[in-house]
């Protein structure tokens, strides 16, 4: 028993929070490209953190549900239906068996997350429900999901205690123009300059040719000193790549584990989930903050998840993310 899809979306995969220790092995971590959107998920049915949810992609599933459970769907901004009514994001919702959810296409954004009370029954995979498409291991089947499949339930949860306090106001950000942070290097040597003040200076554009495996961004290209490459070393999430054509590229999730080209620059962890939720033709531009700004960012998102955890558990206070 379980969930059967009934339309897949675009590309919808299983993902947890990713498969690490192998890269000096060639597996890249994948994981879920917006982590934060995916804690909050889980968060919110009584998951741990680390639980596999199903990573949604522009369109959402379609799917027929075999057993009562709670289910809450975050990131993107869906308009999931159960059963043709409007159920909200951002909320631990009861659905029984019987009924379908129809997530629909996102309004805004571009990934969203659907966590289930009790989690998928998926096998881990050195360590790791997470989805490689490249390699075909992990999620369900190694693949995306498509008609006809049946995505297992671990312990299915009919009721879940506080269900009125499950629910958290997320606020999004208006800007045209996304601001992204980094780090400088490892090797900003490579470029002149020139190329640095266009870097920090242009505003880019996220391209069509933008997947999980990295974000290609158009518009002026970063100049060089004497060429973009290098002997290949590692690639961390975020790690900004200017090839030859001098047009960034930042590596996301499904990053190929090295790489022979210059990084610039390295956006911090806490603005991955901003990167995760653009389309193609949203504008950016880069911002350089030193280490104890990044860390300062990863604290509050920490701040954020355990607040939503205490109000859940401690309150009657509905948060309200700010």
């Amino acid at each position: 028993m379980g969930i059967k899809i009934i339309s897949p979306g675009l590309l919808t995969t299983v993902q947890d929070l990713g498969r690490f220790g192998y890269m000096d092995s060639g597996f890249s971590p994948c994981g879920a490209m917006d982590s934060f959107s995916a804690k909050l998920a889980n968060i919110l049915v009584d998951n741990s953190e680390y639980d596999g949810v199903l990573e949604m992609t522009m369109l959402g599933i379609t799917a027929q549900f075999d057993e009562d459970n709670i289910i809450a769907i975050t990131g993107a901004g869906f308009e999931p239906k159960i059963n043709g009514i409007t159920v909200p994001m951002n909320t631990a919702v009861r659905i029984n068996a019987g009924d379908i959810l129809d997530c629909g296409p996102a309004k805004t954004g571009c990934r969203g997350y659907l966590s289930v009370a009790g989690g998928f029954d998926i096998p881990l995979v050195m360590g790791s429900m997470s989805t490689n498409l490249k390699c075909k291991i992990g999620g369900y089947q190694g693949r995306k999901l498509v008609a006809g499949d049946v995505i297992p339930l671990r312990y299915p949860q009919d009721r879940l205690y506080a269900m009125e306090r499950r629910k958290i106001d997320m606020k999004t950000s208006c800007d045209s123009i996304k601001t992204i942070h980094v780090i400088l290097g490892p090797q900003d040597d490579y470029f002149s300059d020139m190329g640095k003040e266009t870097f920090f200076s242009e505003i880019y554009k996220v391209t069509a040719e933008s997947d999980r495996m990295g974000i290609k961004l158009d518009g002026a290209p970063v100049g060089a000193v004497n060429g973009v490459d290098i002997i290949s070393d590692g690639i961390a999430l975020g790690s900004v790549q200017i090839p030859s054509s001098g047009k960034p590229i930042i590596m996301m999730a499904d990053r190929q584990t090295t790489g022979g080209y210059a990084k610039i620059a390295t956006v911090i962890t806490s603005d991955i989930p901003l990167l995760a939720q653009m389309r193609p033709g949203d504008a950016l531009k880069f911002e350089a903050v030193d280490m104890e700004y990044a860390r300062n960012r990863i604290k509050a998102d920490i701040r954020i998840l355990n607040k939503l955890k205490d109000d859940i558990i401690r309150t009657d206070t509905l948060l309200r993310y700010v």
